[in-house]
């Protein structure tokens, strides 16, 4: 079904310069757009691709407006981005095909479980003792919500999340291991999103807490205990080990991993690959990467690594011997 651009402008606002009647589509980047497409540019760099662009029309910010202006209809807003995470909202919702089944069901739903009538839960779901699923809250297929944990409400878990499995609690003795019980939960705050076969376990004693509007992508790990603040967004892969602090606001890049019991401050942002080794109390990007190279030197480099402490007391003796002189 296309949407006509006026009828995009009076839901979203912004400028329309061009055709109120033309119809869109499809929604398309700059590179591949056609006639029938509407596309958006974020950022200045790219602004080469707008020119050349064969969209029907462009979302693009108040300084971008003479570039678009030469190549055809246009919409002003000051943060092109959000309009088109808004954009593709209004796009889903209009071509949504309404699904009448609210329970799926091969969904394995415990008696004692608590599901608001609002909720969607997928196929082979289980949601065990105790738990509860909050209003208007999404559970794709094989989601698994164990026995007393708690999901808020207007979430979305995507296919083979896992909430609220036994953390990794073990007591060694006697060259063995002993389980420690994990008797906490999970809790899930409101309009919190979580990726494809991404784990979060329950806590040892007190809850692990995720907090609103939480942004998890896939195959990330959050270990028993741990607290992510309000508005935290995870990419891929991220691996966050037991007890650990996350503040609100923060980012975190794909693959990056924080040791446990550390804490990170609010607005704290962590880059890609990242190994998170101490506690970080003031907000920044913090990155710590080893660049790649070739096998060679990167050994070489790693080596002079290495000699680091040596060379540095080496170094401090020569400064003392100098003062003395």
């Amino acid at each position: 079904m296309a949407l006509r651009l006026g009828a995009i402008v009076d839901a979203l606002g912004g400028e329309l310069t061009g055709d109120r009647e033309t119809c869109i589509e499809r929604l398309a980047p700059l590179q591949t757009a056609t006639d029938d497409a509407l596309s958006f540019l974020s950022h200045p760099k790219y602004r080469k691709e707008l020119a050349a662009s064969h969209a029907a029309c462009v979302i693009v910010s108040p300084a971008m407006r003479e570039i678009a202006a030469a190549r055809g209809a246009f919409i002003v807003t000051p943060d092109p981005y959000l309009y088109f995470a808004h954009l593709t909202q209004l796009w889903k919702k209009a071509h949504a095909r309404p699904d009448p089944v609210q329970v799926h069901p091969s969904a394995v739903i415990h008696p004692e479980a608590v599901v608001h009538p609002s909720a969607s839960i997928g196929a082979l779901c289980v949601i065990e003792r105790g738990a509860r699923i909050g209003a208007d809250t999404v559970l794709k297929s094989r989601v698994t919500v164990s026995e007393d944990c708690r999901i808020g409400a207007r979430c979305l878990l995507h296919p083979g999340v896992v909430i609220g499995a036994d953390g990794f609690g073990l007591a060694p003795h006697d060259g063995a291991w002993v389980k420690i019980e994990q008797l906490g939960a999970v809790r899930i705050g409101d309009d919190v999103e979580i990726g494809a076969n991404t784990c979060i376990d329950r806590g040892a004693l007190e809850d692990t807490v995720i907090e609103d509007g939480v942004k998890l992508d896939n195959l990330i790990q959050i270990g028993h205990n741990v607290r992510i603040g309000q508005h935290t967004a995870m990419a891929g892969c991220v691996g966050v080990a037991g007890s650990a602090v996350i503040g609100a606001h923060c980012t975190v890049g794909g693959g990056a991993i924080v040791l446990g019991h550390l804490t990170l401050a609010d607005g704290v942002h962590i880059s890609a690959a990242t190994v998170v080794t101490r506690s970080i109390l003031k907000p920044g990007q913090y990155t710590g990467v080893f660049p790649i190279d070739d096998n060679a030197a990167w050994e070489k480099n790693a080596a002079t690594l290495k000699q680091l402490h040596g060379l540095r007391d080496r170094l401090k003796a020569l400064e003392k011997k100098d003062d003395a002189g």
